[in-house]
Order: C-alpha cells, then sequence, then structure tokens
C-alpha cells in the first residue's frame, strides 16, 4: 500500500516492485506472497489489478498484470 500512495492515484505498480521493495536480492521468492497479498486487498477493495490498463479479477488474472488505487480512493 505504502508503494502505491507514493506513486498516487491513476497510477499502478507491478507486483514485482513490491517484491522488490521487501527483499531487492531474492524477489521472485516473494512474488506468489505478493499476489496473495494483492488478492486479499483487492476483496476488501483498496487495491485494483489492471491487465493492459483494464481491470481484471483477481482470482484468474494470469500473466502481467498491475496493482493501482481503486479510482473513488481518496
Amino acid at each position: 500500500m505504502q508503494l502505491l500512495m507514493e506513486r498516487g492515484a491513476g497510477k499502478t505498480i507491478c507486483p514485482s516492485e513490491a517484491a522488490r521493495a521487501v527483499d531487492p536480492e531474492n524477489w521472485r521468492a516473494h512474488l506468489k506472497a505478493v499476489r496473495a497479498a494483492g488478492r486479499a486487498l483487492a476483496a476488501d477493495g483498496r487495491i485494483v489489478w489492471t491487465r493492459k490498463g483494464e481491470p481484471v479479477d483477481p482470482e484468474t488474472a494470469k500473466g502481467v498484470v498491475r496493482f493501482g488505487l481503486p479510482p473513488d480512493h481518496g
């Protein structure tokens, strides 16, 4: 959430950015946990998942996704 707040409304982050913030040298080992946390945050309405700029369902999304703040945030 801190990365998203720093980035600001209308901007997104890649899950790998969050993983790198946790462990810059072994970030890949954290991607599964970051995506799981992202699913929980999306279920709470705190973030949205996007793919190619369009919202996607975190439970079914595959491949490259980005996290962003919801449009009504703030």
